[in-house]
Order: structure tokens, then C-alpha cells, then sequence
């Protein structure tokens, strides 16, 4: 089915030639058939765009009901009679420009509401929405078409470019970000760091955390992930740089551009990862590390020493994917040949009998 229009209404409906140009896709046929929303390509009828992803849906191509679908040249002789072939090399991208065609991120109402607390110097681009209980500190500065979600918090002497998009519950201090930044639902960003010393007396200082929080053009912070600010120097997340729901980003982390950092993954102080560094669910980092360039780590991966550039590694402690797979086998090898039958081992326990019998004796 397509979008529930309750909570995603659509744009549409738009003519085929406009669909092809935000999908940057080649078609033949009528430029002026009009489509109406984007759907699965098992539940897509005759007004809607569905995407094919790879060879492994050619049957499912078959039995469409599609209008149009998104895919690679190769597969354009395989659609049904009626619809149309939306040519792309990258059609996940394609589809992923025409969703967005019939589905845009809602825009700002400007205005602030009545129960919004804003401090009388802050700066408020043209054409930004304050949402109810939110809050924003004094000397903050947003740019044009911000959006500031119910309940979300705006420290003092933050700044946000063009188009930040705070959703509610959100909250940011000690932050610096550039356009079009996105803090997703419950995100914290700019909190204290988890610096402390132990006292003779065994109690715990904290260290005054003196830094920021810096965010590069179009990072995304996922759902209730929290970003420390720097101690001394400042967390940097590079331009692009895509935090999933339940990050942790430790204080003085830096990362390069367009890293991409999955559910639950956790990075301790004064890591460095260069760009586009990719890190699956559940991973965890320990600090003062150095993670090169098109790096890729695997799920529920324990690095402990640095990474170099483009190589991927999984398991924990981490290690390069061959190496962990071969360990792997050794490992289920070695328990095979260790593990006795249980049929086995039940007969020479029969065969031995009662402590301090002899085989075959009875009373």
C-alpha cells in the first residue's frame, strides 16, 4: 500500500516527465500520465511508483500492478505491459529523490507559539517555527526556516545554519552547527562528558568539560543519541556524518565526512575515525583510537587498537574479517573434536559402574 495519507499526505499528483527528472531516471512514452505516490512494487497499482532492487524481485516485477518502475537497464524488458520503465544505474537512489518528490519534509509555519520561553536577543531566521514549551537560551542564533520542535531545548549561544530541523525533546548546548542539521526526537547533544579522577579517599571529581559540540553541513543525530561535548578541545562530527538512534559519542571524538554510526554503537573519548568510516549496531570503541578512512566495522565488534585505512574488521577483540572468519572455523573445529557423543560417554559410564566396583560385578 502506499503512504497512510493521515501521517504522510502526499504532493502529488505529478506527470511522469517531472517524476523522471527528480529521480534523474530515462523513460519512453506519455511525459504526461500522471502519478499520484510511491509504493512497494507488490502493492503498487496503476498510479503509483515501486523501485525494483535487483534480480532476486524479478517475479515479483511480473506480477506488478505498477504504473512505473525504478531500475537498472538491464532489467527494463522484464515490465509488464502498462508500465512504464524509469531507467536509473542506482535506482534505491532514484526512488529515494521521487519519495522525496511526493513526500517532502514538511515545511516550517513560521511563527512562535505563546508557551515558547525566547530569550529576547536571540536571533530567528526568516520564515522559522518555535514550537510549543520549547525553550531557546539567550544569544542563540538559528538561521532562516528552522524548525524547533514541542519541548525541544536550545542552550545559550547556540548557533544552527539554514534549515535546522530540532525535533521535540531534542536539546543542544555548547553547540556550533552548520545548515541543515538535524536533531531527531529525544537527542542530547553537548551534555557533559564522562571526565572524572579518583580522590586518595576513594570518592570521584568531576573534570569541568570546556569544550563543544561541532556540527558539520547536513549531520543527523539519531533518536536519543547523545553527543558529549569536548573536554578541552571540542567532538567534531564531520560534514554528513549520520548518527543512528542510541549512539554514544564521547567527549573529544572527531570524525571525517559522511561516517555512518548504527543503533547502539558506543565511542569512548578522543577517537578519531577519518571519512566516510562506517560502523554497524552494537560495536563499541574503546577511546584514543585511530580509525582511517573507509573503514568498515562489523556489528557487535570490540576495536582496542587503531584501523587502517578501508579495511574491515569484526569480532572482539576486532580483527580483519578473514582472520576473525578463519578463527571462527578453528574454534567450531576444535569443539567438535572436543565434545564427546552423549551415547558415548552414557556407555563408559555403565561400563564403569558403582565407585569401587569392577566391571560386571554384582552383590
Amino acid at each position: 500500500m502506499a503512504a497512510d495519507p493521515r501521517f504522510h499526505p502526499a504532493a502529488g499528483p505529478f506527470p511522469l516527465a517531472r517524476v523522471a527528472e527528480a529521480g534523474a531516471a530515462q523513460f519512453s512514452g506519455d511525459g504526461a500520465r500522471r502519478f499520484r505516490d510511491v509504493a512497494p512494487l507488490d502493492a503498487a497499482g496503476p498510479e503509483e511508483v515501486a523501485f525494483l532492487d535487483g534480480r532476486r524481485n524479478l517475479e515479483a516485477l511480473q506480477r506488478s500492478q505498477a504504473g512505473a518502475v525504478i531500475l537498472q537497464a538491464e532489467f527494463a524488458d522484464a515490465v509488464p505491459a502498462g508500465c512504464v520503465a524509469l531507467v536509473s544505474p542506482a535506482p534505491h537512489l532514484a526512488f529515494a529523490r521521487i519519495a522525496a518528490l511526493f513526500h517532502p519534509a514538511p515545511a516550517p509555519v513560521p511563527g512562535i507559539h505563546p508557551t515558547a520561553s525566547v530569550a529576547p536577543d536571540v536571533v530567528l531566521g526568516e520564515g522559522s517555527e518555535v514550537g510549543p514549551h520549547a525553550v531557546i537560551g539567550a544569544g542563540a542564533v538559528l538561521g532562516a526556516r528552522a524548525y524547533v520542535g514541542p519541548h525541544a531545548v536550545i542552550g545559550p549561544g547556540c548557533v544552527f545554519g539554514d534549515d535546522a530541523r530540532i525535533h521535540a525533546h531534542a536539546s543542544a548546548i555548547c553547540c556550533l552547527a552548520g545548515h541543515r542539521v538535524t536533531l531527531h526526537h529525544g537527542a542530547r547533544v553537548g551534555q557533559e562528558g564522562f571526565g572524572f579522577t579518583p580522590t586518595p579517599e576513594g570518592r570521584f571529581i568531576t573534570i569541568p568539560q570546556l569544550g563543544r559540540v561541532v556540527l558539520g553541513d547536513e549531520v543527523e543525530i539519531g533518536a536519543s543519541a547523545c553527543v558529549d561535548r569536548g573536554a578541552l578541545g571540542d567532538t567534531v562530527l564531520g560534514p554528513g556524518t549520520r548518527l543512528d538512534n542510541l549512539v554514544q559519542i564521547g567527549h573529544n571524538v572527531v570524525t571525517g565526512r559522511g561516517c555512518v554510526i548504527v543503533a547502539q554503537v558506543g565511542i569512548s573519548g578522543s577517537t578519531r575515525l577519518g571519512d566516510y568510516v562506517t560502523i554497524a549496531g552494537q560495536a563499541g570503541l574503546t577511546g584514543h583510537l585511530n580509525i582511517g578512512s573507509r573503514a568498515r566495522i562489523g556489528a557487535q565488534a570490540g576495536v582496542q587498537s587503531d584501523i587502517p585505512p578501508g579495511q574491515d574488521v569484526t569480532g572482539s577483540p576486532a580483527m580483519p574479517v578473514k582472520d576473525a572468519l578463519r578463527a571462527a572455523l578453528y574454534l567450531r573445529k576444535v569443539g567438535a573434536r572436543k565434545a564427546p557423543a552423549a551415547g558415548a560417554a552414557q556407555g563408559r559410564a555403565d561400563q564403569k559402574g558403582p565407585p569401587g566396583r569392577r566391571p560386571g560385578q554384582t552383590d
